[in-house]
């Protein structure tokens, strides 16, 4: 039979009957018939022709997949690339920045250590007082203040302990006697400018020719930390070998050059006599005894610590206490020294019958000296 033949309804009824006495499905519309022909040769050829388009297709799309790929690939190491040279860069700008920091504080470093040898040369070479002088500018008022009190609480314990001196109930046409001398001996007394303690001389002289020509500026307390020029060598050396450790030198024009000789004095009595010394500083006014403080705190090396009432170096606005403290420290068999400041016109005589005194006498024809 052939199959596009449609089938006879004879054939069908056979089978319909057999459905409808089953009683399972109702009876169905007669299908169309599909059609088994071959197809002829122009639809092959075009069903060839499309296929070999599509294989074309996909090979062109391979090929730019494949391009696309490569360009990828290409863009991508380069941009890797161009990010290690970016970040390269900016290691080596980072490492040439730094280094040129630490080339700028190293240059930083080299002219403060220049400027810091230089400032220790300047202090080795120029005069003691002139960084003290500094401070005291700046600072002068608070230590005015501070030194005002401490000078205050010096004078009232004085003033409690000091009795009217027996010369103002003399009368006035008396003969003045000669101030009585406290019974000493001769360990107590210095004798420089005797012949027989040669020793003694020859140490003081040691001492200064040591402070002229090697100065320690960071020496022990109570030693000479300042630099020490001939004038003032020559100045000491009269005073100790002339005068006998008694007698007035005449100003250096300057109360800081004055502290600079009497602190080489403090310190060679103190090489020579240890802690029996005691300076006693007379200046008529709390601003001058606050000079002559920090003066001696300089060129010595002392603290406040060593400015006391009973004990270490005594500051006196007024003679009579000086005098007086003075006795006592002779009779505790202690060494008195009495350093008197220029500006003091006249010379309490009661001062004079101490072993060892200082005065600076002002120079007439100079005007007079100012605080700082």
């Amino acid at each position: 039979m052939n199959p596009d033949e449609p089938q006879t309804p004879e054939s069908s009824q056979p089978n319909d009957r057999a459905d409808m006495s089953s009683g399972f499905l109702p009876p169905t519309p007669p299908r169309e018939p599909i059609s088994l022909t071959m197809p002829g040769r122009g639809e092959a050829e075009d069903l060839s022709r499309r296929v070999a388009d599509l294989q074309q297709q996909e090979k062109a799309l391979r090929q730019e997949i494949a391009s696309l790929q490569t360009s990828y690939n290409a863009m991508l190491q380069k941009q890797i690339a161009e990010a290690q040279m970016a970040i390269g860069r900016l290691v080596k700008d980072g490492v040439s920045d730094l280094e040129q920091r630490r080339q700028t504080l190293q240059l930083a470093v080299e002219q403060l250590e220049r400027r810091q040898e230089r400032i220790r040369n300047e202090m080795r070479t120029t005069f003691a007082g002139a960084s003290q002088d500094l401070a005291v500018r700046v600072q002068g008022f608070k230590d005015y203040l501070v030194g005002s009190l401490q000078d205050l609480a010096v004078a009232a314990e004085q003033l409690q302990l000091a009795p009217p001196p027996e010369e103002i109930k003399r009368p006035a046409t008396t003969k003045a006697e000669a101030p009585k001398e406290p019974p000493t001996t001769d360990a107590a007394v210095p004798k420089f400018a005797e012949s027989g303690f040669q020793e003694q001389a020859k140490q003081i002289r040691k001492l200064l020719d040591q402070y002229r020509s090697s100065p320690d500026y960071y020496g022990p307390p109570w030693q000479l930390r300042r630099t020490f020029e001939p004038v003032h060598a020559e100045r000491v050396s009269n005073w100790f070998f002339t005068q006998g450790g008694r007698g007035a030198v005449r100003t250096m024009g300057s109360r800081l050059q004055n502290i600079l000789i009497a602190s080489a004095i403090i310190s060679v009595l103190n090489e020579l006599h240890g802690e029996r010394l005691r300076p006693l500083i007379l200046g008529n006014s709390p601003e001058r005894l606050g000079e002559w403080r920090r003066g001696l705190q300089d060129c010595l090396g002392v603290s406040r610590a060593d400015f006391g009432i009973d004990e270490g170096i005594v500051l006196f606005e007024a003679p009579e206490p000086l005098a007086q403290r003075a006795d006592r420290l002779v009779k505790q068999k202690q060494l008195p020294l009495i350093i008197i400041d220029e500006t003091e016109e006249f010379i309490n005589i009661s001062l004079l019958q101490f072993p060892l005194w200082l005065a600076f006498a002002p120079d007439p024809t100079a005007p007079p000296p100012t605080l700082y």
